[in-house]
């Protein structure tokens, strides 16, 4: 069984992946995290990540995997660096360079071919695992999602204002929906969860419901 959940950033997907994995005794495969590993390996290497050549050089070069629920970039662990504002704008960028999109794609699709998978993304249940029988796009109005950013934010002790991660949630969207390769977009047959006032363990047990043994 493969299940996809797709969606903006903020909509709680990545949450609602992994404890919905937890629950159904599943994997979970949070791709996201692996467009922001790569898009660290840029930041870090100050390569500007509109060089669609560079960046797709840096992403071959990339050893990412997961372990113990954490993701290892070149053997270090990056779980919490891969979080900060930064590298989640340059994810956006770094994803929409095909060559990279190919290359973890392909890595995603080899994931899946055990079964047994809940994965979240943007182009999970469109690119990556479209004949899934089980997909998912969560979405929530941007003030909802901006709220929650900031919170996440304050628990870390990081410091953020309304207006900076409103617009840079804004102009993700906009980038992910509007890239020519992949756009973010439901599946057709994909099931439309709308999160802005759902609790976390809400939408899982929706979710749960909703799953049919194969």
């Amino acid at each position: 069984m493969i299940i996809t959940i797709d969606g903006p950033a903020g909509s709680g997907k990545s949450t609602v992946a992994r404890l919905l994995a937890h629950r159904l005794g599943l994997r979970f495969l949070d791709t996201g995290a692996m467009y922001r590993a790569v898009a660290l390996a840029v930041l870090r290497s100050h390569t500007n990540q509109h060089d669609a050549q560079a960046v797709s050089q840096i992403a071959a070069g990339c050893s990412i995997r997961f372990h113990d629920n954490r993701l290892l970039l070149n053997q270090q662990d990056v779980t919490s660096e891969i979080r900060m504002p930064e590298v989640a704008t340059a994810a956006s960028i770094v994803a929409s360079n095909p060559a990279v999109r190919a290359s973890l794609v392909q890595q995603q699709q080899q994931i899946g071919e055990s079964g047994g998978l809940v994965t979240e993304g943007r182009d999970q249940g469109t690119v990556v695992f479209p004949h899934a029988r089980h997909k998912y796009f969560l979405t929530a109005s941007l003030d909802a999602r901006t709220r929650r950013r900031l919170a996440e934010l304050d628990q870390k002790g990081q410091p953020g204002s309304w207006e900076e991660i409103r617009e840079q949630i804004r102009q993700r969207d906009e980038r992910d929906e509007k890239r020519a390769l992949a756009p973010m977009k439901p599946a057709s047959d994909a099931v439309i969860v709308d999160t802005s006032e759902l609790t976390v363990e809400q939408v899982v047990e929706l979710l749960c419901r909703s799953v049919t043994p194969e």
